[in-house]
């Protein structure tokens, strides 16, 4: 026996079949996704899917879209300060939330495709984003600290590939608590930069680390 189709308004509908979508596309990606399973799955038939986004890839473009925004909103929120490291403490915890309360949707834009004229805004796109935000944050410390402005760049990339790998990572594995991670990666990220030498060479192959010196607790305190 067919289960009774659900009436609904068309703001509803459409809001459904973009849950709907949202599900399947994370689950077996685009190409894998078929019209037929979205309207089977929201209990419709598939000139009502057509009717509200046109297709397949309309449908994609709208869950797309909608995780963008969601996901730019949070790292957005998280610049509004002026303190540099709690900045980048703060952006690595937005991606992170995004991941643990939106994997579905974190999953679709890493995966991207969909779009005819193959400029579809995906994840990749959404670092690039990052990596401008870095940049500009490096770029005022750098300054003030007198180094050449012009490789916040190279760092921007290198920390928004690190955070955004780790957080991959995460996504999986689930454990540490996301605020462990996050100040892991700070502290390796922070306390990296805070040590950072203005001028890095390549080392030899015989070259010999430089012993740290070590201060003995207890003697420097009968100083």
């Amino acid at each position: 026996m067919a289960t009774p189709r659900t009436r609904m308004s068309g703001t509803q509908r459409r809001a459904q079949l973009i849950e709907v979508a949202r599900g399947l596309f994370a689950e077996r990606g685009f190409d894998a996704t078929s019209i037929e399973e979205i309207a089977q799955r929201a209990n419709v038939s598939k000139p009502v899917v057509y009717e509200h986004f046109g297709g397949k890839e309309g449908l994609y473009a709208v869950v797309v879209d909608r995780e963008m925004e969601a996901l730019l909103e949070m790292i957005t929120s998280s610049l509004s300060t002026t303190r540099s490291r709690y900045r980048v403490q703060q952006v690595a915890l937005a991606l992170l939330t995004y991941m643990e309360e939106r994997p579905d949707g974190f999953r679709i834009l890493v995966r991207g495709g969909g779009a005819a004229d193959g400029e579809s805004t995906t994840y990749s796109s959404l670092l690039n984003d990052a990596v401008t935000q870095v940049e500009h944050i490096l770029g005022e410390d750098f300054e003030r600290r007198g180094f050449d402005r012009k490789l916040a760049a190279l760092y921007a990339q290198a920390l928004v590939g690190m955070v955004s790998m780790t957080a991959q990572w995460w996504l999986d594995v689930r454990e540490p608590p996301k605020e462990v991670v996050a100040a892991h990666l700070v502290n390796l990220c922070w306390n990296g930069l805070t040590r950072l030498d203005p001028d890095p060479q390549l080392v030899t192959a015989d070259y010999v680390e430089p012993v740290q010196r070590t201060v003995n607790p207890k003697r420097a305190k009968r100083k």
